[in-house]
């Protein structure tokens, strides 16, 4: 008979491997378009024009053509609405997230001696919540060919990891003192979705305990949370030519992911696995450092050029894991009990796992932009991101295999931003385009994402109010798990955001 458990939700600490996926290294390596209303407006074209707090992120000299000392923050509306087609079946779903995503003061110290060549000094400092993870996706259908069972299977037969686990393991311990490879094969095993192969006198291998046939599947994701970055900035202007600006980063993130999975078959009705429900809850938190450095240079009074280098990105991060199995099915230890029994795996621990590290990729901006006087201007990023190079560490048996995926799977991927901005009088027009690469070889998994913008401000003086609408959208196909059983829906997201800035000189 296999063991069966449940006790008080306790803290433990464990040293295992954490389960990380590529779509979670992509939380922390992808760009969002995020700032101030007038940054997101034109698309966050601004890596020659600075003179915004949300342009030191993309050049950190930007802070060196403020002329004056200013402070400002903004409101947001995210929301995101994902459309979901697994099998034939459509479902949409929706999310709405309200925030202030930036705050920022600048200081501008101007050199009194007009002789000297190196005309101020700007100190900047600013607060971007650089990506909201806030986010909902609902899936159903029924999948004639494959069954959760190859996910449990997958982590208890070697595969990726080359090495077998002894049925004394998923017979005999506790969930609590496993990796988290043999907890997955733990809760296959105890939940009676895999048996030890009888034809395996090792008792070694694993086999499912499911019928072939046709299978419904049910999956519902809620994610939470956010990536944070604080910019401590450092400019100063030469001549009235160029410009040069250092950025040091500080990086915060807390991610909270729930997920519910169920599956049900209509198999034969006196053999194996029926029905089952997988609850998964993942809470990732920490922070990381990192620096930039840039440079504008006026090459006329109304062409400008810009280069900004970003550095990767040094995380370091923390994982709690709860896990609950529930499963229904036919002769479960007893082949002469022909009746449907239940079994429970609830692991009700609250794990917290080693802290490891994860380091992302480095970034290459190119800028241009022509400025019509008074009157308006229009602006050209160009950027370049490595995807490949992101690693999870220590780089072990078990990160060995993910940062291998990523290097093979992941490539360099660029990005174009084209903004313009018309004035009139008080007024000022603007819009935007954004075009970003998938960082996937394999477009399928992630696509190519477009996105426009379009908005407005008022100068009222010494107080500035600006307004932005910003769109953008792309395709996808999610696997509902990261190995074993990687089917899913295709989805395709689409982005609308709202963003007030307010502006205020000193």
């Amino acid at each position: 008979m296999k063991k069966y458990f449940s006790t008080l939700i306790i803290l433990a600490t464990i040293s295992a491997a954490n389960s990380q996926t590529l779509a979670d290294a992509l939380l922390y390596a992808n760009d969002n378009l995020s700032g101030t209303a007038r940054y997101r407006s034109m698309s966050g074209a601004f890596g020659a024009l600075g003179g915004d707090f949300s342009s030191i992120n993309v050049n950190p000299a930007g802070s060196a053509v403020f002329l004056n000392n200013q402070v400002g923050f903004t409101l947001s509306n995210f929301n995101t609405r994902n459309k979901s087609n697994y099998f034939g079946s459509k479902v949409t779903t929706e999310n709405n997230a309200f925030d202030i995503n930036q705050a920022g003061g600048v200081l501008v110290f101007n050199n009194q001696n007009t002789k000297n060549d190196w005309k101020k000094i700007v100190f900047a400092i600013n607060y971007e919540n650089t990506s909201n993870l806030d986010n909902s996706l609902d899936s159903f259908g029924n999948n004639p060919n494959n069954s959760i069972a190859n996910y449990f299977l997958s982590y208890a037969n070697p595969g990726l990891y080359n090495t077998t686990i002894p049925l004394s393991t998923v017979a005999d311990s506790f969930y609590e003192d496993l990796d988290i490879r043999n907890q997955q094969a733990y809760l296959g095993y105890q939940g009676y979705v895999v048996n030890v192969d009888p034809n395996d006198p090792s008792n070694d291998t694993y086999v499912a305990n499911v019928a072939s046939g046709n299978f419904y599947h049910e999956n519902y994701m809620e994610s939470s949370g956010l990536n944070g970055k604080v910019s401590v900035n450092f400019a100063t202007q030469y001549k009235d030519k160029f410009y040069f600006g250092l950025n040091i980063n500080s990086h915060f993130t807390d991610y909270t992911k729930t997920t519910t999975f169920y599956e049900e078959n209509d198999n034969s009705p006196n053999s194996g696995l029926k029905r089952l429900l997988f609850e998964n809850y993942q809470n990732t938190y920490g922070n990381g450092f990192s620096f930039q450095l840039g440079a504008i240079a006026k090459v006329t009074d109304k062409f400008r050029t810009g280069l900004s280098y970003e550095s990767p990105t040094w995380y370091r991060l923390t994982d709690e894991k709860q896990q609950f199995l529930s499963t229904a099915g036919y002769n479960y230890g007893n082949p002469s009990n022909p009746n449907l029994s239940e079994q429970t795996v609830d692991s009700d621990f609250l794990l917290i796992y080693p802290t490891y590290n994860i380091q992302t990729p480095s970034k290459w901006t190119g800028s241009l932009a022509y400025v019509f006087g008074k009157q308006g201007l229009i602006s050209l990023d160009y950027s370049i991101k490595d995807y490949s190079k992101t690693r999870f560490k220590p780089n072990d048996s078990f990160f060995r295999p993910l940062n291998n995926s990523m290097e093979s799977q992941f490539n360099a991927a660029s990005e174009l931003r084209i903004g313009a901005e018309y004035r009139i009088k008080e007024w000022s027009l603007r819009g935007g385009y954004r075009y970003e690469e998938s960082p996937y070889k394999d477009k399928k998994v992630v696509g190519d994402l477009s996105g426009f913008s379009t908005g407005f401000g008022y100068n009222f003086g010494t107080t500035r109010l600006d307004l932005a609408y910003a769109y953008s959208q792309r395709k996808s196909q999610q696997s509902f798990f990261s190995q074993g059983f990687t089917d899913g829906p295709a989805v395709t997201t689409k982005n609308n955001t709202i963003s007030m800035t307010l502006l205020f000189e000193l």
